[in-house]
């Protein structure tokens, strides 16, 4: 039962994600990383002849949320699957469109804090960092394989980190030694390669390289470029679409698709009226992302980065 528990912390941004999809009672609602059913819990509560259709790829969230969900009975559908396949789950659902989708993107505290997981830089563990435990490619084969190039890019690109050329060298030549095969000896490899003063005056000397790691592993950016545009199209009229997220890659790719289905037009500028017959799909509800309160805040830290960003099809 420990790993219900650990799936059951509240959820980021609860309130204002329940008030931003604007439920109806008798609407059908997708949240795409179901996690432990924290938020689907809640919308659950303010449906009558409605339904929530929870998606996750990670079998401890089916299972954790299953149980969490289980008194609403057939109300709640828990589908082990990727949120970019969801228009072909709907469909083996037959359903066709939706009243508000909700995707919580990053990892999540269970996934986190357990460590046999492998995504945590605090405790010695297998590298794993698999969000779907049915995929083939762990963190270990990525760090022991992947060529110094590849993981630069992964470690600049993802990580945000100004030492991701010394961390990827210092990485190949460990492997060399020996493979890298724990998260502890990942860790004290990027130690290596990170100044001890820089260490002293920031925050943990992996965060970085393991959140970059674990996107890259996971596909986490490429799944939700290619699914925004098909989430916006499975909404019904005045149906919401609302994403959690934590990374300033996943904010800046959810920004730009809402702009882009709010005002898709590619005529120049200075044409007198559009030609190109591009129609929007829709407004985005959230000219600035919606951030946690002071008081969410002082009670998970781990909401800090969270943004919520809203769009409203026509």
């Amino acid at each position: 039962m420990e790993q219900q528990r650990e799936f059951c912390h509240r959820p980021v941004l609860l309130e204002e994600c329940i008030r931003q999809l604007d439920i109806k009672p008798e609407g059908i609602y997708v949240d795409g990383t179901l996690g432990g059913g924290g938020h689907a819990f809640q919308i659950c509560r303010r449906l009558t002849t409605g339904r929530l259709i929870g998606i996750d790829r990670d079998q401890d969230a089916i299972e954790a949320a299953g149980r969490r969900l289980s008194e609403f009975g057939e109300k709640a559908a828990v589908i082990r699957g990727n949120y970019r396949d969801m228009k072909k789950i709907l469909s083996d659902l037959n359903i066709t469109s939706v009243d508000g989708i909700l995707l919580d993107l990053g990892v999540s505290s269970y996934q986190l804090d357990t460590p046999e997981r492998g995504f945590g830089y605090r405790q010695d563990a297998p590298l794993d960092m698999r969000m779907d435990q049915r995929q083939a490619l762990t963190a270990k084969e990525l760090v022991n394989t992947y060529s110094q190039s590849e993981l630069f890019h992964i470690i600049r690109d993802y990580g945000e980190d100004r030492f991701a050329k010394n961390i990827a060298k210092h990485i190949v030549l460990a492997r060399e030694e020996k493979p890298i095969e724990t998260t502890g000896e990942l860790v004290s490899v990027i130690r290596r390669a990170i100044p001890m003063k820089i260490q002293a005056a920031g925050g943990h000397p992996a965060k970085r390289t393991f959140q970059a790691i674990r996107i890259a592993l996971n596909d986490e950016l490429g799944g939700l470029s290619d699914s925004m545009e098909e989430m916006i199209s499975l909404l019904a009229p005045k149906g919401r679409l609302c994403i959690i997220t934590f990374h300033s890659l996943e904010d800046r790719i959810v920004k730009n698709a809402f702009k882009k289905a709010e005002d898709p037009c590619t005529c120049p500028k200075d044409f007198p009226v559009c030609v190109c017959g591009k129609i929007s799909q829709g407004k985005v509800l959230t000219r600035k992302p919606i951030l946690p309160s002071g008081e969410e805040l002082a009670q998970n830290s781990r909401a800090k980065s969270a943004k919520l960003r809203v769009f409203e099809k026509r």
